[in-house]
């Protein structure tokens, strides 16, 4: 710690007293002194720099012209930004001279009084001393929190390690941001502060929109945070964002710097590590679903742990594959509940297995996303390609205000999830193959006249001026609709079986 104005009143030997300029408990006495010099110029100024302790005997100041000139000098010293003016008694003056006392007082510029002769140079050595132990204990610390780091760096979870080590030497909180803009849950100690969250979102993204290497500060009353960005020109890996009370000094970022070579190698290497635990844990759910299961549970078994014990709930995002975020925390979750939790990708889509009574933890990760998803009733391990198709069919049915939908509700739909739940879509896929079987443009223009026609109650006008056509047109069209099914549309039965396929077959479509 570097030496204070404070810390020079408080040792006894320099017999300093504080005369004026600043109250005994101001700021300004605790903070740090840059140099400690002497000089007896008229002006010194233009040899110093702000924050040091400038020391005179007064040999400069001429009793008859010391009214003049005792107000410019300590406006020079005030304007150079010197921390104080320390004055030695009993060897030019016995005391120190009014004017400059007054003038100190009016432009508060701390004045200290040295006693008993006090030699300078025993100040000067002071807080030479107290800056080169203050520098050798930094950098002590610097080599320490760097084997620390480098220690963190070889253990299995890496990454994760190296920043609660940089969190723990810094006693900061810390970040880190995928190339997406989204962070990456890593359970360190510390959180941002609420305030602050939008705030370093906001500007993880406009570090990663611009493409380029570099930092970003963000400072503010009692946080200072630092953000820099992983990877290489164009090809961001994401950004880490370091939160302190005060700015980091050369040893902070030294080490901030460290840990950003390293998490940049670390991501790289995780995002491969990742990459093949993805397609290892899709061959193995292929697996399964080919009946190969025990070779699959064996294998899970030894990298992951047991699968989930039976009776189980098969999930399906509705949407198509999510941004790495998600399979971290996916990863993060399954490590966290072994053998209560299995993940997958399939036909594009996630697909996790959990116990059929056990879904809170992935509908809570899941809803914090705004994912929607579709899940299965309750099953063995052995009618897994069931479950599938159930959980397919339910997110189909999943919607940003239905979040999680589970396949028994579809039967409480009514006639529709009746029919659904027993398989009706493959009849309806094969009632409607003849018009499936025509033409691009005549089958789009069939299956589009048939679902308006259908959605107008059958009303042939406000149908063909929907789909921009003459009524005649229309009913012609109807008429070849009737030919290749087989139907006669006058009749209520025949509509209503041709309204019900046209329902299933989109369900379905949409699972897919």
């Amino acid at each position: 710690m570097l030496a204070t104005l404070q810390t020079l009143l408080r040792h006894r030997s320099f017999h300093l007293r504080l005369v004026t300029g600043a109250e005994p408990d101001s700021e300004v006495l605790t903070q740090p002194l840059t140099w400690a010099h002497s000089s007896d110029l008229q002006d010194p100024t233009p040899w110093l720099s702000e924050g040091g302790l400038l020391l005179t005997d007064g040999t400069q100041f001429d009793a008859d012209g010391e009214a003049e000139w005792a107000d410019s000098y300590v406006t020079r010293l005030v304007n150079a930004r010197v921390a104080a003016l320390g004055f030695a008694i009993e060897v030019v003056h016995q005391r120190i001279p009014e004017r400059l006392v007054k003038a100190c007082a009016r432009q508060r510029l701390p004045l200290l009084e040295v006693a008993e002769r006090t030699p300078f140079m025993a100040i000067i050595r002071f807080v030479v001393d107290t800056e080169a132990r203050t520098q050798r204990e930094r950098l002590e610390w610097s080599l320490a929190a760097q084997r620390g780091v480098a220690r963190a760096a070889l253990r299995p979870d890496g990454l994760i390690a190296v920043l609660r080590e940089l969190e723990k030497q810094l006693g900061c909180w810390v970040a880190l941001f995928d190339a997406a803009g989204q962070r990456v849950p890593i359970p360190t100690r510390l959180a941002p502060s609420p305030d602050l969250v939008d705030e370093v979102q906001d500007a993880v993204r406009r570090a990663l929109d611009r493409g380029t290497r570099g930092g970003v500060r963000i400072a503010s009353e009692g946080s200072d945070v630092t953000l820099q960005t992983l990877g290489q020109h164009q090809e961001l890996r994401g950004v880490l964002a370091v939160g302190t009370q005060t700015p980091l000094d050369p040893a902070g970022h030294d080490l901030v710097t460290s840990v950003i070579a390293l998490a940049s190698i670390a991501l790289d290497q995780s995002r491969t590590i990742d990459d093949a635990r993805r397609h290892l844990r899709s061959g193995l759910f292929e697996l399964m679903l080919s009946g190969a299961f025990e070779v699959a549970e064996r294998s899970v078994e030894q990298i992951w742990g047991a699968l989930p014990a039976a009776p189980i709930r098969v999930c399906v995002l509705a949407e198509q594959l999510p941004g790495r975020a998600l399979h971290t925390e996916l990863e993060l979750l399954a490590e966290r509940q072994r053998s209560r939790v299995f993940f997958a990708e399939h036909a594009g889509r996630l697909v996790t297995v959990t116990r059929y009574d056990d879904t809170a933890s992935l509908r809570k990760l899941l809803r914090r996303g705004w994912l929607p998803a579709g899940c299965s009733t309750p099953v063995g391990w052995s009618e897994l390609l069931v479950a599938l198709a159930e959980a397919k069919r339910a997110a189909a049915r999943a919607n940003r205000e239905r979040l999680f939908v589970r396949f028994e509700e579809l039967v409480s739909d009514g006639m529709l999830g009746t029919l659904e739940s027993a398989g009706g879509d493959v009849v309806a896929h094969r009632m409607l193959q003849p018009l499936k079987e025509r033409p691009g443009g005549e089958r789009k223009m069939l299956l589009d006249s048939i679902e308006v026609w259908l959605a107008h109650n059958c009303a042939w006008d406000p149908a063909a001026k929907q789909l921009g056509v003459h009524r005649h047109t229309l009913r012609n069209r109807i008429s070849v609709i009737e030919q290749l099914l087989g139907l006669d549309l006058d009749r209520f039965a025949d509509r209503a079986e041709l309204w019900a396929a046209v329902q299933l077959d989109q369900a379905t479509a949409d699972s897919k």
